[in-house]
């Protein structure tokens, strides 16, 4: 019945040693990610809700972002296996142009009116002009982190994700150490606030871009070629429009959707106690994430280059053992995220975020639903972004990944908070639905192994 967990000798450890570079990049960003949270915290709930008001927004430019990297990614890892560089050169100058087009549109309009576009997601006065004070200038990162992804995605996709760890581990570092001087005011720097920190991740953003370049100019492993970055052709944006524009739209449709969520939240009575809950379970998701986003990007690397390579017989097994590891992983990390949740973070994390104990309750809901849908939505997102992604079937990844959210998830969240206003648990509730739903699908869909398609060939 398990027979396609044994695979060939070798695969388990090429899994550990393309995942693991992965896993420990997102582990670390997230959790200093968490400790950015901790710093904001420290100045009130206040400036806490702002910054999460202000990444609404932002975080569907950073999916748009993650959607063309995931596009370029499926091709790039086919033409891989084909062993295509000037290919892959052609798809990393169609992606950066796309990104960095999007990303520039985005930060504009955060520095022509952030406080009159970031109203539209909020409805407090105090909060709304703290989150127009980051939005302003955390605009301007997203530009230089378009540029960073791009490359660290091709990378990735050409089995090297050491790059994109060593990277993104010192962006981070410096950020939170950034962080701590302009939010605070320390070694002789103004305090800040929220400005503070929005400033500290467009120094580090910008450091991204400075390695980036140094790195394109003495790598010998995969040569950049202006000329092919600057007018990738016709035909590679054609076919990167045809593939790899489903991802994105994939991508930002979903981040739309995730977005709506906490806007429902922020027109509810008590949202900054809410919205204050949702940064820090939000935070503990992420950092639950990493194993599953390190499996999923192996499985796409992996069923990628099969795919490319034209060996199909290798392929199916592949994505089958790899939905099960992901299935093992999300039951061993969603019991310890349930015991986190009842156990340590009421005793030991709330207090340090200075939370009223309306936000710390809520935070508990938040994270035990969290951790009783961990496994699904381990499994969907291997399914989705290794396996279909991967095999080259974008469009009925995108039908899986966006149609359970929008026909389901999210009107479901909107009467229940919205129109009935409902308790948060029930929205919360609501918003995990499309889990079920897209792990159903999901399965379904990889089962009939309609999903291998070489999208490189004409």
């Amino acid at each position: 019945m398990f027979s396609f967990l044994k695979q060939g000798p070798g695969f388990y450890r090429q899994v550990v040693l393309l995942a693991a570079p992965i896993v420990l990049q997102n582990l670390i960003t997230s959790t200093l990610g968490m400790a950015d949270t901790f710093m904001v915290g420290m100045l009130g709930e206040a400036p806490m809700a702002a910054v999460t008001l202000a990444n609404i927004p932002l975080f569907v430019v950073q999916l748009f972002i993650f959607g063309v990297q995931s596009g370029s990614s499926v091709l790039i890892s086919q033409y891989w296996g084909r062993q295509e560089m000037e290919s892959i050169n052609r798809v990393l100058g169609v992606a950066m142009w796309v990104a960095l087009l999007a990303s520039s549109l985005f930060a504009a309009v955060l520095l022509a009116c952030p406080a009159e576009f970031l109203s539209l997601f909020g409805n407090e006065p105090e909060v709304i002009a703290l989150a127009a004070q980051y939005g302003s200038v955390a605009g301007l990162s997203y530009v230089c982190s378009a540029f960073t992804m791009m490359y660290v995605a091709a990378y990735r996709s050409m089995e090297r994700p050491q790059l994109g760890m060593y990277i993104l581990v010192a962006s981070m570092v410096l950020n939170t150490f950034l962080n701590w001087v302009f939010i605070f005011g320390k070694l002789g720097a103004p305090a800040l606030g929220v400005r503070g920190a929005a400033l500290a991740t467009l120094i580090a953003r910008i450091m991204e871009v400075v390695i980036v370049i140094l790195h394109m100019a003495k790598t010998r492993f995969f040569r950049v070629r202006p000329r092919l970055l600057l007018r990738p052709g016709m035909d590679m944006a054609r076919r990167f429009l045809r593939y790899g524009g489903l991802v994105v739209f994939n991508e930002t449709t979903w981040g739309l959707g995730t977005s709506v969520f906490p806007t429902i939240m922020g027109h509810m009575a008590g949202s900054t106690e809410i919205l204050a809950a949702y940064t820090v379970a939000g935070n503990v998701d992420k950092i639950c994430m990493v194993v599953s986003f390190g499996l999923a990007a192996t499985t796409s690397i992996i069923i990628g280059r099969e795919v490319g390579a034209g060996r199909p017989e290798k392929v199916r097994p592949a994505g089958a053992a790899m939905c099960a590891l992901a299935l093992i992983c999300g039951l061993s990390i969603g019991l310890i995220l349930f015991l986190f949740a009842r156990i340590l973070a009421p005793a030991w994390v709330f207090p340090l975020f200075k939370m009223s104990a309306r936000s710390a309750s809520v935070a508990v809901m938040m994270m035990t639903v969290q951790a009783l849908v961990r496994p699904l939505k381990d499994f969907n997102s291997v399914a989705v972004v290794g396996v279909l992604r991967g095999g080259g079937d974008v469009r009925m990844a995108t039908i899986i990944d966006t149609a359970p959210q929008w026909l389901i998830a999210i009107p479901a969240a909107v009467i229940l908070g919205s129109v009935l206003k409902l308790d948060i648990l029930w929205v919360y509730l609501a918003m995990s639905l499309e889990n079920i739903v897209k792990f159903v699908f999901g399965l379904r869909r990889i089962r009939s192994d309609a999903w291998i398609r070489d999208l490189t060939r004409a």
